[in-house]
């Protein structure tokens, strides 16, 4: 099956837009936010994500719009819209959700902190005693980091930063004269301050029962601005926030130095074009004429914001210690088989597979497996790729351990990974100083691959070692993104795995392999090999099954391979966490397609495709989703489950458990919206992550497949 054959699928009509499927999918995160049957706190930190996500949208994708409507770009996408078409919807739905959730925000969310004793003041509402000892803390704290910034013929208008919160303020001295200026809202500083802290004299101390008390830092400086401008006169102070173009045009085949080419478009992401201005719904339309005119922008790039702008620092109030307000608290386990103190983990390894689902399972069997490798004498090679480490990284130390122990250690740090370029240089130095080979990926391909390959020395020669992985190899994620990861020796498994990093260090041609589908070389054409055996087996009388679970599905050709396979029969499941340009039961297209999408307290990360097979069945797991970028402009890898004892955990407790989700699942319609899954009277409540956190007896199996029986 190849793309010619499924030319009479690209169509307009079937295929959703890829950005309005992206904005479905911060919809349903709105919809966390929104159910009132969620904790507040919880409720509250899905407001946090969704402005966040709103943030990184604008950074990336609308900045990427706009780019090709200044270019005059009138080409549509493949779902038939233009780039003007596309950024008009796009700002309709926006507008829409952001009225839905400030009116959330101001009518219910407020109010129910309020009645947990979780006071978000007016500073105007505090006692004299309170505001006096704020007044202080500005003095003392934040008036000496604040730089007001005049604009007038003398002084031109101030550069805005990426995401800073600022006050445009109009002054009038005492000659009449009236002037413009600027002051930025630290964001070195909480956005929210604690009264309660600030304020610690029993004589004017909160009252008992405050668990806590918040002015907003903005409300504070406004206040006190005749601080910051002596002798003018306040005429009008407003709040606006920028959005700027950070994605990085990176032309590699003209650099002599990555890291030095990464590091200067780094600085140059500081000064790209403003995409969004948000402005407080009271700015007059001369301040707001002022901005637009100095930024460079028009009336269609202006946000109006109900409220406090940039509530993706919300977050801060999840971190009180008010369990009574959150979800129950979850902490991994550690699998049993790790704790056995008289076996090696390469002893453990050289007898079975392995395979951990994190959160559920703990990341520290993982970190475990490389400070072993690093510690053990008998170890003479680590290889890794690193694409998210995070900061304090217990991964990178052991990595720099094994070095300075005289190990051959070789590391491929993605220097490209959007937003953590200056994280990975700094530990790509730091391993570097260490001696490991660092190499920093490769021209036109970002490695996003999660492996690790350990070879030791054994008492019957050489022996490899692999961890393959859907997520990073950052502990702090781990706790919050479902992934899978997976131990073996299998020696068909790591001999692929050598390769692909010999692909990746040196030179290499490799077009086969013997068991790992590899990205960008064969991953799409063994997909669509495996879903045409599928249509195959169902033309010869047989049953078709296929499950895919993945964060996206974008790929034209794999999505017209699954219509082919819809119209002949094979059933298929999808559950996509986020965009998918698929359309699902849409008759005599995608009748036998079913969408699904899970948004939970867990970030749902893991891609695992599954194929019925005539009742062979095969599961494979990747780094890769289903994205032109995955399948041809990155360096992924597909790796099979030949373990059937862990196949059939995977497909039992991820895949079915996954489709019987009845309380955190949607499910997409024809028209590209989702609705929830909600049971009927029969069926008993299944909320896939907690039924996960709360089930790990042996007879899992068993239960699952007396429910999917009834």
């Amino acid at each position: 099956m190849t793309k010619d054959d499924l030319k009479k699928y690209f169509e307009p009509q079937n295929f959703f837009n890829r950005d309005l499927s992206w904005l479905e999918f911060n919809r349903r995160v709105l919809e966390e936010a929104l159910d009132e049957n969620l904790p507040l706190l919880d409720r509250i930190k899905f407001v946090a994500i969704f402005f966040s996500n709103l943030d990184e949208f604008y950074m990336i994708r609308v900045s990427g719009l706009k780019e090709q409507i200044r270019a005059k770009v009138i080409e549509p996408t493949i779902d038939g819209l233009t780039p003007i078409q596309q950024l008009s919807r796009i700002e309709k739905e926006v507008q829409e959700m952001l009225d839905t959730l400030y009116d959330v925000w101001n009518k219910q969310l407020l109010p129910q902190l309020e009645e947990n004793k979780i006071f978000i003041v007016d500073i105007n509402d505090l006692s004299e005693a309170e505001q006096n000892h704020l007044s202080k803390y500005f003095y003392d704290e934040i008036y000496p980091v604040l730089t007001p910034l005049a604009f007038d013929p003398g002084r031109p208008f101030p550069y805005i930063s990426n995401l800073s919160l600022s006050l445009a303020i109009f002054v009038k001295k005492p000659n009449g004269e009236k002037h413009f200026a600027r002051v930025k809202i630290p964001s070195i500083l909480p956005r929210l301050l604690r009264i309660d802290e600030i304020v610690k004299s029993p004589s004017v101390s909160t009252n008992g029962d405050v668990v806590a008390k918040y002015v907003w830092l903005g409300d504070l400086i406004k206040h006190n601005l005749p601080i910051l401008f002596p002798g003018m006169e306040i005429l009008r102070a407003h709040r606006f926030r920028i959005t700027r173009d950070t994605d990085l045009e990176i032309q590699e085949d003209e650099a002599d130095d990555l890291l030095e080419l990464i590091e200067k478009n780094i600085k140059q992401r500081k000064f790209g074009s403003v995409v969004r201005l948000e402005v407080e719904k009271d700015m007059p339309d001369f301040m707001i004429d002022t901005l637009t005119e100095n930024l460079q922008i028009t009336k269609r790039d202006i946000h109006i914001i109900d409220g406090q702008l940039g509530l993706s620092d919300l977050m801060l109030l999840y971190d009180l210690p008010v369990h009574h307000l959150k979800e129950k608290s979850f902490h991994p386990v550690t699998p049993t088989l790790f704790e056995e103190e008289e076996q090696s983990i390469f002893a453990l390894l050289r007898t079975q597979d392995v395979f951990l689902h994190h959160p559920y399972d703990s990341f520290n069997p993982v970190v475990d497996f490389i400070k072993a490798a690093s510690d053990d004498p008998d170890v003479l090679a680590i290889k890794q790729t690193l694409y998210r480490v995070g900061a304090n990284s217990p991964v990178v130390k052991c990595l720099i351990e094994a070095a300075e122990r005289k190990k051959q250690v070789a590391v491929l740090v993605e220097l490209k990974a959007r937003f953590d370029e200056e994280n990975n240089i700094y530990w790509a130095r730091e391993l570097e100083k260490a001696g490991v080979h660092v190499v920093y990926g490769m021209v036109g391909l970002k490695t996003h691959a999660k492996m690790t390959l350990v070879v030791r020395k054994e008492i019957d020669g050489v022996k490899r070692y692999v961890h393959l992985a859907t997520g990073n190899y950052n502990p702090s994620t781990a706790k919050l993104y479902t992934d899978i990861g997976f131990f073996t020796s299998d020696e068909d498994i790591c001999a692929d795995v050598s390769e692909v990093f010999n692909y990746l260090t040196g030179y290499s041609v490799q077009k086969n392999y013997r068991k790992l589908f590899v990205s960008p070389i064969n991953t799409r054409d063994k997909l669509l090999e495996f879903i045409e055996r599928e249509i195959k087996n169902v033309k010869k009388g047989r049953k078709g099954h296929l499950i895919f679970k993945l964060n996206s599905l974008v790929d034209a050709t794999v999505i017209a391979a699954l219509y082919e396979a819809s119209n002949n029969g094979v059933r298929i499941d999808l559950i996509v966490r986020g965009i998918c340009c698929l359309v699902p039961q849409k008759p005599g297209l995608s009748d036998n397609i079913y969408l699904r999408s899970i948004v939970g307290r867990f970030l749902e990360h893991s891609r695992a495709y599954y194929f019925y097979n005539n009742d062979n069945e095969e599961i494979y797991l990747s780094s890769a989703d289903l994205m032109p970028r995955n399948l041809d402009r990155r360096i992924e890898v597909t790796f099979p489950i030949e373990n059937k004892k862990i196949r059939d955990k995977i497909k039992r407790t991820l895949l079915d458990i996954s489709l019987l989700d009845n309380q955190k699942s949607r499910i997409c319609l024809p028209t590209g919206k989702y609705v929830f899954n909600r049971p009927v009277v029969t069926q008993d409540k299944i909320n896939l992550q907690e039924w996960l956190m709360e089930n790990t007896s042996p007879g899992i199996l068993n239960i699952v497949q007396r429910k999917l029986k009834k």
